[in-house]
């Protein structure tokens, strides 16, 4: 159970929590406004780096759409007035866009998963703030949370879902870890057995509410009274 100082101190780091996801989840589109501010009147040519993150912006706005059930090349290419061969000279393959978008998935959660862990001394309240954060990373970034559970990559190349799949595998190591070490400071005599049920518990948790954010169409609060049940699982 979550005890109320716990309940306390992570209300306490809301604001900070949600700066720091909100700041991850904006570089993309941070850096793409950059971009735009700095262009002359005259239409200036992007920079091959610059583009890659038009595209990548783009792609990620796109799938916050309604009814963006599989985006073509052809639509992003007109989303940003450029031909499709245009975009083939920064990414291989629509894939490769993908995969773009996860990999910032992955260094902007897993860099706020190690903030929390030096941070946070107390590894219950650890294990509460990565999910929390979670959460509220795909709370913030739709589209990227469509990404995450797996909604946009359903047409797209295999070695995608899988790689979203590993994703999540590690962020239940790393809560397992944390867990492992709760449940020997409360003195439990099968802390393995607990940790992993708990993180087990944890992630199918994470990923059902994003899942429900998603599919209700980004009504549905991924983060609505995460506090109780985070502390019934912790």
């Amino acid at each position: 159970m979550q005890s109320p100082q716990a309940g306390r101190d992570l209300n306490e780091e809301d604001d900070a929590t949600d700066a720091r996801a909100d700041a991850a989840g904006d570089g993309v589109s941070a850096a793409a406004g950059a971009t735009n501010d700095s262009a002359a009147p005259a239409r200036k040519r992007p920079k091959p780096g610059e583009r890659r993150v038009q595209i990548l912006q783009t792609l990620a706005a796109m799938l916050e759409e309604p009814g963006a059930d599989r985006i073509t090349t052809a639509a992003l290419a007109a989303k940003l007035s450029v031909s499709e061969a245009a975009l083939y000279r920064h990414f291989a393959s629509k894939a490769q866009m993908f995969e773009g978008l996860i990999e910032f998935i992955e260094q902007s959660i897993f860099t706020l998963i190690n903030q929390i862990t030096e941070r946070d001394a107390d590894p219950a309240l650890q294990a509460r703030r990565i999910v929390f954060m979670l959460l509220q990373f795909g709370e913030k970034n739709p589209g990227m949370a469509r990404v995450m559970v797996g909604d946009a990559l359903v047409f797209e190349n295999e070695r995608l879902s899988a790689r979203m799949n590993q994703f999540f595998d590690k962020v239940e190591s790393q809560l397992r870890q944390s867990l492992r070490a709760a449940a020997e400071q409360a003195g439990s005599q099968t802390p393995t057995v607990d940790a992993n049920g708990r993180a087990s518990a944890l992630t199918a948790l994470a990923v059902g509410r994003l899942q429900r954010f998603t599919r209700s169409g980004f009504k549905r609060s991924p983060t609505e009274q995460i506090e109780m049940a985070l502390g019934l699982l912790t």
